[in-house]
């Protein structure tokens, strides 16, 4: 019996070929959800120190896309913060990747609001678009194993609530 490749012509080898490779970047590009593996990333945090998101395996880690003008996203940060202090001893990582071109600006606010936790400047948005956002803030909850556990997109009050129970679920495992 004949292999495949050598029973097909060299025309429908290389179509076969080229078909695979769009399957495969599909599938790269296939949008977050949850169980997928979470889209690796290094960014600096405002100190200039690099960090990366597949160096955190291992500990919940909790991506909150955010911006300066986007009035949700203050209201939101007091809460992340305080579930950061909460849980950040129990192996939990809370990581802010701020949107905003302007790096001074989100330092300021972020300051203003108290921030502990590290906030890394996505300014060429290259990180945002790895992670599809199409709402902001987004949150992801990210596993001990790398991957999308929970996906939230917007912030009404409340959803810290949420949140907290979803860190814990996680925790625990």
């Amino acid at each position: 019996m004949m292999s495949t490749s050598k029973s097909l012509s060299r025309p429908w080898r290389a179509a076969l070929a080229l078909a695979l490779a769009g399957a495969v970047t599909l599938a790269a590009a296939a949008p977050l959800a949850p169980s997928t593996p979470a889209p690796d990333f290094t960014l600096r945090t405002l100190d200039g120190q690099k960090l990366r998101l597949g160096e955190q395996r291992g500990r919940v880690v909790l991506v909150n896309f955010w911006a300066t003008w986007c009035g949700p996203c203050r209201q939101e940060m007091p809460h992340l913060n305080k579930l950061y202090e909460k849980y950040k001893a129990s192996g939990f990582v809370l990581l802010g990747v701020n949107v905003d071109d302007d790096t001074a600006q989100a330092a300021g606010v972020a300051t203003k609001l108290g921030v502990t936790f590290p906030v890394l400047p996505d300014a060429d948005k290259r990180v945002s678009r790895q992670y599809d956002l199409s709402a902001m803030p987004s949150t992801v909850l990210i596993d001990r194993d790398g991957r999308v556990r929970y996906l939230h997109r917007g912030y009404q009050s409340g959803y810290e609530n949420t949140y907290d129970r979803q860190i814990r679920e996680l925790l625990k495992e």
